[in-house]
Parts: C-alpha cells; sequence; structure tokens
C-alpha cells in the first residue's frame, strides 16, 4: 500500500526512543529517514508488504513498508524511475523518500525497507456506484497515457505472470502430485470447469508490450476521503510491460464484481464495466490501438482463466500467502472459493458478451 493509503487499519501507536515496545526495532530505518523518535502505526492488512503509517521526523507524516522477499530491493528504483516521470506529466503520484544518505531504500536485520509520500485518501473494496467507476478508469488511462512515452529498462521483471498455458500446466501437476489432499475430488471437479473455461478462451493477438502497473485492482487505486475521486494508482511493486488488454482484464475482473472475489455471488456488472470503460476511452485517445482496444474482452476472459487456475492449484498445494480464518476453515476452502468466484464471473461475462461487445463498439476511443 505505498503513498499514504488511508485503508482500515489498527489504532494502537507504537513509539521509539521514549514510549512502548516496537516489533521489529525499526529505529536504525527511522534514524535513516531522519525521523528518530517518531510515532508509527500499522496500516493497512496488505498480504505482501508490512507498512506502517510514520509521524514526525524530517519528512513529517509519511508510510514506511518492508519489502516481501518476492521482490528484489531494485524493484524501487523501478517505481522511481516510473513515479518521477508521472509527477513530471503533472499526476499525483507517491513518490520514495531517499534516506539522509541519498538512498532508496535501508538493509536492515536483512530485510529491505523503503519510505514514501503521505497522501490523504481511502481505497475501496467494491465499487459502491456508477462514478466511482468512471473515475477508476479514468485513472488508468491518466497512468496509462503518462507512461506511454517512457523509456526505462526496468530491473524486476515477472516471467510467466500472465502465461495462461504454464498456469493451466501449474494446475495439471497439483492434480498430478496433490491425489493425498483431503479435498482433491472437490478441487478435481473445479479444476474439470477452469479447463472447459480455458478451452473456450480466443488468443490474443501479437500486441507490443506497454508499460503497465501490473496490478491494477480496485484497491490499489487511491481515492479522495470521501471517495468521489480517484487520485491515482499506489502498490507500484507490480510495475513492467505486457499486453495491454491483459492490464485492462485485470482491471476490470476486479472493478466489475460488486460481489468481491471470495465470499460467493460473483458476477460481471456491465453497468460498471460500461462506466469503466467511458473513463478509461476518455485518456485512451492517441495511445491505444484498434486492436488493443477490440481485445479487451479476450483479455478479460484470459486473466479469470488464469485467477481460476491459480487459485485452484492452490486449493491443493495450500501455499498462497494470505486467507481469512474467521471466514474459511483452511486455506484449501478459501482458494477454492477464489477460484469459483473467478468461474462464475466469467460465467456472467461470456453471458453478456454480445452486450459487453456493444459497449466496447459504442466507446471506441476516436
Amino acid at each position: 500500500m505505498p503513498g499514504g493509503l488511508s485503508r482500515k487499519f489498527r489504532t494502537d501507536t507504537i513509539r521509539h526512543a521514549g514510549g512502548g515496545i516496537m516489533t521489529p526495532d525499526l529505529t536504525a530505518v527511522l534514524e535513516a529517514y531522519g525521523a528518530a523518535g517518531a510515532v508509527l502505526r500499522p496500516l493497512g492488512a496488505g498480504l505482501i508488504n508490512q507498512t506502517f503509517l510514520v509521524d514526525g521526523g524530517e519528512h513529517g507524516r509519511f508510510v514506511l513498508q518492508r519489502l516481501h522477499p518476492i521482490f528484489p530491493p531494485e524493484v524501487n528504483e523501478d517505481i522511481d524511475a516510473v513515479t518521477r516521470h508521472l509527477e513530471a506529466q503533472g499526476l499525483v503520484t507517491p513518490r520514495l523518500l531517499r534516506t539522509r544518505a541519498g538512498a532508496l531504500w535501508v538493509e536492515h536485520a536483512k530485510e529491505t525497507w523503503r519510505a514514501l509520500t503521505w497522501i490523504e485518501g481511502v481505497g475501496l473494496e467494491r465499487l459502491g456506484n456508477r462514478d466511482q467507476a468512471r473515475e477508476a478508469g479514468d485513472a488508468l488511462g491518466r497512468f496509462h497515457r503518462a507512461v506511454s512515452g517512457l523509456r526505462h529498462e526496468f530491473r524486476n521483471t515477472r516471467p510467466g505472470v500472465h502465461d495462461t498455458a504454464l498456469h493451466l500446466a501449474n494446475l495439471r501437476k497439483a492434480l498430478e502430485t496433490r491425489r493425498d489432499h483431503p479435498r482433491y475430488a472437490v478441487v478435481e471437479a473445479q479444476a474439470r470447469r477452469v479447463f472447459a473455461a480455458a478451452r473456450e478462451l480466443k488468443a490474443l493477438p501479437q500486441l507490443a508490450p506497454r508499460v503497465v502497473h501490473g496490478d491494477p485492482k480496485l484497491n490499489n487505486i487511491l481515492f479522495t476521503p470521501d471517495a468521489t475521486r480517484a487520485l491515482c494508482l499506489v502498490d507500484l511493486d507490480t510495475l513492467g510491460r505486457m499486453a495491454l488488454p491483459l492490464e485492462l482484464g485485470d482491471a476490470f475482473r476486479s472493478w466489475c464484481n460488486p460481489a468481491g472475489e471470495d465470499l460467493g455471488g460473483a458476477r460481471f456488472s456491465l453497468d460498471f464495466f460500461a462506466a469503466a470503460l467511458d473513463g478509461y476511452a476518455a485518456q485512451a485517445r492517441g495511445f491505444i490501438t484498434g486492436d488493443e482496444w477490440r481485445s479487451i474482452l479476450t483479455g478479460t476472459l484470459t486473466i479469470y482463466v488464469e485467477l481460476a487456475a491459480r487459485f485452484c492449484a492452490d486449493a491443493l498445494n495450500e501455499s498462497y500467502f494470505g486467507w481469512n480464518p474467521d471466514a474459511f476453515a483452511s486455506r484449501s476452502e478459501h482458494n477454492e472459493a477464489r477460484a469459483e468466484s473467478q468461474l462464475d464471473a466469467a460465467r456472467s461475462l461470456m453471458e453478456q458478451r454480445e452486450a459487453a461487445q456493444a459497449l466496447l463498439d459504442r466507446l471506441a476511443p476516436a
């Protein structure tokens, strides 16, 4: 959650140099940023990077974050390059703060820590209305337009992130190697539906990779505190290049499901899709190609299948790093629910495909 995202967080404060106990001890990290003795609060409930809100010191209020080991420290060089470019284009964006020594990150106790500017705002788990959907589309369009001319060699790459065949192969491997899993029969039946959905996918055309956010789900968009206007994209560790319809598909699968992706009832909302498309198209004129625009539905369905395959495989592997024990008895059950949500939303989109295509035709950027 880089950039000062005011999502729900615990209200307990943790002080350094004079009050209470802090675990882990971040005294050296805070000193590196000129914030010795600052007050910290755990911020958000993200599954990957541990995040704190810091009050005090040379930078005032800022975000302190421990980088998850899945990301190399050099990802911060990518974030710095892209956010400098965004800022130069006049966009609101979180920026990395440099240490007193001029570094982009701090190595402490074999962990990587970084600091980002604070931007007052809120993150949404689900869209509440068409206006928010339009704002989300507008924000992503602003981002894509701004970075369309960026020349940067990314230090962090994510090979295979949208390799559909690889995700399906991983699911087949899980089915072959985890036959001893107590819920194998249930998951195997779900896997058959994933493979059936995969067989219905159309191939994307050959498209030049674009600079993208990489994970444009709804809660990676920062809205104003009243949740009426989208300010910017946050959580930038996934920056890189990929085919634009896959980026857009990842956005629409998240934004257009009013029921959420964990607890059943998933569907694809044409109302939210229309509003989000309208917002995006207003920014996309002049840089998105006809092939990219015409491939949005294929990209969205591809993402649904990929995610269903990933979650279904992990219902057997149980290696996913987060699950909700309040709602599910095990990681397996939670990931099965996640997979089912993707399949339900994909089915909903397929049932409305003609209407969705008509929206794409009507709203295509001139």
